[in-house]
């Protein structure tokens, strides 16, 4: 069940346009925040972040390692069922992979947010066609080159059918829309970045950089590098291993930097947080080869990475944000992709 409310509706050519909030719920209640569901002429948008790390719909966040397997698994109930194959999803971390289009899980993972997203929106299974337009993104600095192969790789079955936990799905993919990560996370409220910003979005795999000049961004002066989480779990995987000779389990890890608590034991901790620290130092580092100087502008931080930043980075509370809504790029696509082709419609 989804409480809403309309909150804008545009009729013009006989094309409908609609824009409304939902509560979104989490363990039986509803949270106080409102999520816009977008659609435009019977057709529901659906932003899809496609991290290396996690998959995030507007509404749920899932690991992005896939097991395919020729039957249905005994304990994993979370599994997709399509083409005669079952896929395991979520146990785990895919490897790193810079053309997402080139990975065939990507298109297994896109089906699950799909899925997921409809279930939370209260649509558990269905017997005839749900139309969606796709809203994803790609790096900033990847995004003019990868756009239209992503898109036609998003777009290669016009109706997808599958199953999700055994429940049947028949989607058409009426849309696609590709946009630039980074931005489109801040899309929404750039009347607020007054003077100049430095946007931060740290990933699983990759850095994204742009600065906003009274909200404008400043196409020139934004950058893909190559430094998310991911590489600073891998700096302390290899740091314990080389003082200690002990093998660190990632989820140890990847808990200590959600939350920058651990209850492990000496000498892993401190070998821990001092990874964690010179990896941060690394990203300070990076801005200021990118011109960042903090006296002359304000940062703002998001992406899973940026709860790193906040526990043991060393900068400026009163210049710096964070945003710690790991679905707030899924609910930008949204936002922008309803933008964009609400224009589009406005033109005909």
């Amino acid at each position: 069940m989804i409480l809403s409310t309309s909150c804008s509706n545009n009729n013009r050519n006989n094309n409908i346009i609609t824009g409304r909030t939902a509560g979104n719920r989490k363990d039986g209640k509803y949270m106080t925040e409102k999520i816009r569901e977008y659609n435009i002429n019977g057709t529901m948008i659906i932003g899809i972040d496609h991290g290396y790390g996690n998959i995030k719909s507007s509404r749920r966040v899932f690991s992005t390692n896939v097991i395919k397997s020729d039957s249905a698994p005994i304990f994993s109930k979370d599994y997709i069922e399509y083409d005669g194959k079952f896929y395991i999803i979520g146990e785990g971390h895919k490897s790193f992979v810079a053309e997402k289009q080139a990975d065939e899980d990507n298109y297994i993972l896109t089906m699950a947010a799909i899925a997921k997203e409809l279930e939370a929106r209260g649509i558990r299974e269905n017997h005839n066609n749900v139309k969606i337009h796709l809203a994803v993104g790609l790096p900033l600095k990847w995004v003019q080159a990868q756009r239209g192969e992503f898109k036609e790789y998003l777009m290669r079955e016009p109706v997808i059918n599958f199953k999700y936990k055994g429940r049947a799905y028949e989607v058409e993919i009426a849309g696609c829309t590709v946009m630039p990560q980074c931005y489109a996370a801040v899309a929404e409220n750039l009347r607020l970045f007054t003077g100049m910003n430095l946007l931060v979005d740290i990933g699983n795999g990759t850095m994204n950089l742009m600065y906003l000049n009274n909200g404008k961004a400043m196409e020139s002066k934004s950058w893909t590098e190559k430094m998310g989480v991911f590489q600073c779990i891998q700096k302390i995987s290899n740091k314990v291993l080389d003082e200690t000779g002990t093998i660190l389990m990632n989820e140890v890890i990847d808990n200590y930097l959600k939350t920058g608590i651990t209850d492990i034991a000496e000498p892993y901790a401190s070998l821990m947080r001092e990874t964690a620290q010179a990896y941060v130092s690394g990203i300070f580092q990076k801005l200021r080869d990118y011109e960042f100087n903090e006296k002359l502008m304000k940062l703002y931080f998001m992406g899973g990475g940026a709860r790193i930043v906040e526990t043991v980075g060393n900068y400026d509370k009163e210049r710096t944000q964070f945003n710690h809504d790991i679905c707030a790029t899924a609910k930008g696509y949204e936002y922008y992709c309803y933008m964009a082709l609400r224009s589009q419609n406005h033109r005909k």
